[in-house]
């Protein structure tokens, strides 16, 4: 798998566990949440395909990290809804730490990059 894929899929996966960290939902109700979630932000939105949000949550269940909560009946269809396992939780706040810890690593180069470029450089005089 290339790293590309891997990205996308870590990406993919990352909004699934963040829309089901408050409340149980239905696959549709994911696919809307990660939607707008990841365009909350001002970053790239994610958009979904249905194949890909069902194979998403097939990989998160059978890693623990998601769960069926229950299953209804909707106008003669099944809806199944998920939320997060614990293992879920800690997966979900283990990547934010590491996503802050790399901002505030990228925002500390960018300020001294920033720094040396006002500061002319004594080597070259």
């Amino acid at each position: 798998m290339s790293s590309d894929v891997r990205e996308a899929a870590g990406e993919v996966s990352f909004w699934i566990l963040v829309s089901l960290s408050d409340t149980p939902k239905h696959g549709y109700g994911v696919l809307r949440d990660v939607e707008l979630l990841s365009a909350s932000g001002g970053g790239r939105t994610v958009s979904l395909k249905v194949p890909t949000l069902y194979a998403a949550l097939e990989r998160l269940e059978r890693a623990d990290l998601i769960e069926v909560d229950r299953e209804e009946v909707v106008e003669g269809r099944a809806r199944r809804y998920y939320c997060l396992t614990s293992a879920g939780a800690v997966a979900l706040a283990d990547e934010t730490s590491q996503l802050e810890v790399r901002a505030r690593a990228a925002r500390e180069a960018l300020a001294r990059a920033a720094d040396h470029r006002r500061t002319p450089d004594m080597a070259s005089r």
